[in-house]
C-alpha cells in the first residue's frame, strides 16, 4: 500500500492549485474545476467544498528546503503568511516556520 494522493478541502481549487504549483515548481495534471490535482509526490488534490471544516488542521505538509529563510520569503511573495517560528529545544538547531497558504491551510517549512 502507498499514499496515492493528499487532498485538501477548499473553496477555490483553482486558486489553491495555482499557489501550490508555484510553491512546489510543479504543474497541474488534472483540472475538473471542482477538483484539481498537481504533479508532486505524492499528488496533491484540491477539492471544492461549500463550507470547509473550521478549526485546526488535523494534518499538514512539512516542506524541506536548503535555505529555509529564502523559501519563506518566496512563499510570502506568492501569497502565504507566516504564523509562527519554532526551534527544537535541546540545542539541535532544527528550526521551522509555520505558514498559512492563501486559503488558510497551514504548512511548515524547515531547513532540514
Amino acid at each position: 500500500m502507498n499514499i496515492g494522493m493528499v487532498t485538501a478541502d477548499c473553496t477555490d481549487p483553482g486558486a489553491e492549485a495555482a499557489f501550490w504549483t508555484k510553491a512546489l515548481g510543479v504543474n497541474i495534471v488534472e483540472n475538473y474545476e471542482e477538483f484539481v490535482m498537481i504533479g508532486s509526490t505524492p499528488v496533491l488534490g484540491f477539492q471544492k467544498v461549500d463550507d470547509p471544516t473550521p478549526g485546526k488542521n488535523r494534518m499538514h505538509l512539512d516542506l524541506h528546503s536548503a535555505d529555509r529563510l529564502a523559501e519563506v520569503d518566496r512563499l510570502i511573495a506568492l501569497g502565504a503568511a507566516v504564523v509562527a517560528e519554532h526551534q527544537m529545544p535541546g540545542g539541535s538547531g532544527f528550526t521551522w516556520t509555520v505558514m498559512r497558504d492563501p486559503e488558510g491551510l497551514e504548512f511548515c517549512v524547515s531547513g532540514q
